[in-house]
């Protein structure tokens, strides 16, 4: 069994940084992929960006070039690096961890880090 603990959230100024971390309990190796989500208000869960067990990296067209996503191994820890940030960006960020199988996956998520972006 796999659990998330996202944490680094916060109430931020527009143009600011934060950057929020996904401790995992087991091995991250395990996972085929970890994303980051948000969900704002009245909104739909969105991906934010993913990172495959390969390093691949992948970002929604709104945060290209403001966001990084990384992960440590040796920590157990993926992050999301947020700079320059943006009223939108407002939202609840969750972590999600992965294993694709052949006919199947397995899937976990965080509790949720709330950020908060207000002048």
């Amino acid at each position: 069994q796999v659990q998330l603990v996202e944490s680094g959230g916060g109430l931020v100024q527009p143009g600011g940084s934060l950057r929020l971390s996904c401790a995992v309990s087991g091995s991250i190796t395990s996972a085929t992929v970890m994303r980051w989500y948000r969900q704002a208000p009245g909104k739909e869960r969105e991906l934010v960006a993913g990172i495959t067990m390969f390093g691949t990296t992948n970002y929604v067209d709104s945060v290209k070039g403001r966001f990084t996503i990384s992960r440590d191994d040796a920590k157990n820890t993926m992050y999301l690096q947020m700079s320059d940030l943006k009223l939108e960006d407002t939202a609840v960020y969750y972590c999600n961890f992965r294993i694709n199988r052949i006919s199947s996956a397995d899937e976990y998520w965080g509790q949720g880090t709330q950020v908060i972006v207000s002048s």
